[in-house]
C-alpha cells in the first residue's frame, strides 16, 4: 500500500474518536458512518476544509478590530471645509472600550512609518519612564520591522493611486492595517497548512487551531503569525526528513521573533539521544546562516538601530501579564531592572535545562511537538514579558502535542478572555468596568492552566500508552509521526533515572514502531 493511501486509511476521525466533536456532529447527522468516504473527494479535501475554517476564524478576527478603523471628521471645527481631512475615531477610548486595540495601528505612527522612515536607520527622540530623552529606533527584529516597512510603502503607493487615479481609499493608517492584515492572514494560513500536514493521520484535529478563540482576538493584534508560520514550516520540514529546510525556517522565524530558536534546543536534545547529530548539525547550520542572511544587511550599516530590539527589551520592566508584576504589585515593591533580567534569564536557562533533561531521561523519546510545546510554554511562563498575542505561539504546538479537545478549548477560551480585563487597565477610572483584581485573577488562571497543559504533556511522555497521538488504528503504538529522522530511531545516549517506577513503565510498553513504516 502506498504511503499516502495508508495515511488516508489510518486517518483519525474526530466524530468517532473525540467525544466533544461526536456530540457536536449531531447537528449535521451524527458521526461519520462505517462506509463514509473521507478525504478522497476531488474538491472538498480535509486541507481545504481547514482553510475554510481558518478563513472564518480570521474573518472574526478582522471584525473584532474593525471598530478601531472607523473614521471621524476633524475635531478642530474644520469639518465640511475644503481640504479638511478625516481622522481615526479613537474618541472616548474606543480602542479599549470596544476591545479592538491593535499594535498594528499604533505602530504606524509610533515607528514613524507614516512619514516613510526607514527602520533601523532613521531615529527619533522620546522620553523614557524616568523622564530622560533617549534616541529611539525600530524596536522589532529585522524581519518584522522590514515587513512593517514594506506594508507602509505599499500604503504610500495606495494613497498615491487614490490621489492620481481615483482608486477607492481611506485613511493611510486604515490602509496600512488592511495591507498588514492581509499579510498576517496569509502567514496564518501557512501555519494551518504546515500544521495540518505535520499532523498526518490526525489532520482533522487542526480545526482547533483554525477556529481558536485566540485567533479571533489576536490574529491582528501584532505581527506574531509571521513567526508561527516559520515554526510550523520548520516542524513540517523536519517531519519530512528535510533538516536543512527546517533550519532555514527556524532562522527566518528567529529573525521575526526570537522564540523559534527554542526549536534548536528541542531538536538538539532529541538528536543527541538518538545519535542524529549530523542531521541536527545541518539544521543548526542552516538556521544560523538564514538568520545571518536576514540580519547582516541591517546589522552592518545600522548596528545601533539593529541593537535597539535588544536594548529595548533589556530596559523594559515586567509586563502586567507576568508573575513578576503580580508579585511586585502584591508585595508592594519595584523591581530593579538588572535583578529582574538576571532572574528571568536564569529561569529561562533552567527551563531549557529541564526540557533537555526530559528529552534525555524519559523512558521513551518524547515526540518533537511535545518537547517544543514544553520549551515555548516554559519560556512564556518565566519570561518578564507575556504580551497577550504571544499565546498564539502555543496554538499550533498545542494541537500537535496535546490530543485533548476539551482541555485545549478551555485553555484557549480562558487565555482569549484575558483580553477583556487587560483592556480595562487602560481605561480612565470612571470608565473601568472591572476592578484590577479581575485581571490579576485571569492572568493567574491562565498561567495555572498552561501549567496543567505542561503536566499533561510530561505525564504522556512518561506514560506513552496514554498518548493518543501514538495510537494507531491497527492496535500498535507509534514512535513519533512528526519525528522525521527521529521516528523509529533507536536510542544512542540516554540518561537513566534511578527509579523503579521508570523501569516498570519501560517493561509495560512495547517498543514503538516507526510511523513511516509500511
Amino acid at each position: 500500500m502506498a504511503r499516502d493511501e495508508r495515511v488516508d486509511a489510518e486517518r483519525v476521525l474526530p466524530t468517532r474518536s473525540d467525544n466533544l466533536v461526536r456530540e457536536a456532529s449531531s447537528l449535521v447527522g451524527g458521526p461519520a458512518g462505517a462506509h463514509a468516504v473521507i478525504g478522497r473527494t476531488r474538491h472538498l479535501t480535509p486541507l481545504r476544509v481547514l482553510f475554510a475554517l481558518a478563513l472564518c476564524g480570521l474573518a472574526l478576527g478582522w471584525f473584532g478590530k474593525a471598530s478601531c478603523l472607523q473614521q471621524a471628521p476633524p475635531d478642530d471645527g474644520s469639518a465640511g471645509r475644503p481640504g479638511a481631512e478625516m481622522r481615526l475615531d479613537w474618541d472616548d477610548q474606543r480602542q479599549f472600550t470596544n476591545l479592538c486595540y491593535s499594535d498594528v495601528i499604533s505602530l504606524y505612527g509610533a515607528e514613524r512609518l507614516n512619514i516613510g522612515a526607514l527602520p533601523y536607520r532613521d531615529f527619533w527622540f522620546q522620553e523614557d519612564a524616568g523622564g530622560q530623552t533617549i534616541k529611539r529606533y525600530m524596536e522589532y527584529p529585522v524581519l518584522t520591522g522590514m515587513f512593517m516597512y514594506g506594508a507602509a510603502q505599499l500604503t504610500r503607493g495606495w494613497v498615491w493611486a487614490e490621489e492620481n487615479w481615483g482608486v477607492p481609499g481611506a485613511l493611510d493608517v486604515v490602509l496600512f492595517f488592511t495591507i498588514v492584515a492581509l499579510g498576517l492572514a496569509l502567514f496564518w494560513l501557512v501555519t494551518i497548512w504546515a500544521t495540518a500536514l505535520t499532523a498526518r493521520t490526525r489532520i482533522w484535529t487542526v480545526w482547533l487551531a483554525a477556529l481558536s478563540p485566540l485567533v479571533f482576538v489576536h490574529a491582528f493584534t501584532n505581527f506574531d503569525t509571521i513567526a508561527t508560520a516559520a515554526v510550523a514550516v520548520a516542524l513540517l520540514a523536519w517531519s519530512r526528513d528535510r533538516p536543512w529546510i527546517a533550519g532555514v525556517a527556524i532562522g527566518v522565524g528567529a529573525a521575526a521573533k526570537l522564540y523559534p530558536a527554542l526549536l534548536l534546543v528541542v531538536l538538539g536534545a532529541l538528536c543527541l539521544r538518538s545519535g542524529r547529530v549530523r542531521e541536527f548539525g545541518a539544521t543548526a547550520g542552516a538556521a544560523i546562516a538564514a538568520w545571518l542572511l536576514v540580519n547582516l544587511p541591517i546589522l552592518i550599516p545600522y548596528p545601533t538601530g539593529w541593537w535597539e530590539f535588544f536594548r529595548f527589551n533589556g530596559d523594559r520592566s515586567a509586563d502586567a501579564d507576568t508573575i513578576y508584576r503580580i508579585l511586585a504589585d502584591t508585595l508592594g515593591f519595584t523591581w530593579n531592572i538588572n535583578h529582574l533580567n538576571a532572574l528571568s534569564v536564569g529561569l529561562t536557562v533552567l527551563v531549557l535545562v529541564a526540557v533537555t533533561g526530559i528529552g534525555l531521561c524519559a523512558p521513551f523519546r518524547p515526540r518533537v511537538a511535545q518537547l517544543a510545546f514544553l520549551a515555548v510554554a516554559g519560556f512564556l511562563l518565566v519570561n518578564k514579558v507575556w504580551s497577550p498575542q504571544y499565546s498564539l505561539w502555543l496554538v499550533p504546538l498545542a494541537v500537535l502535542a496535546i490530543p485533548h479537545t476539551r482541555l485545549l478549548l478551555t485553555w484557549m477560551t480562558i487565555d482569549a478572555l484575558v483580553w477583556i480585563p487587560r483592556m480595562g487597565l487602560f481605561l480612565d477610572q470612571e470608565r473601568r468596568w472591572l476592578p484590577d483584581q479581575w485581571f490579576t485573577t485571569a492572568v493567574v488562571l491562565r498561567g495555572l492552566i498552561v501549567l496543567v497543559l505542561c503536566a499533561v504533556v510530561v505525564w504522556q511522555i512518561w506514560h506513552p500508552k496514554d498518548d493518543l497521538v501514538r495510537h494507531g488504528n491497527d492496535g500498535r503504538w507509534y514512535d513519533d509521526p512528526a519525528g522525521g529522522v527521529l521516528d523509529g530511531a533507536p536510542d544512542r545516549i540516554r540518561l537513566r533515572l534511578p527509579s523503579r517506577r521508570v523501569r516498570r513503565v519501560e517493561d509495560e510498553v512495547a517498543e514503538p514502531v516507526s510511523a513511516g513504516a509500511s
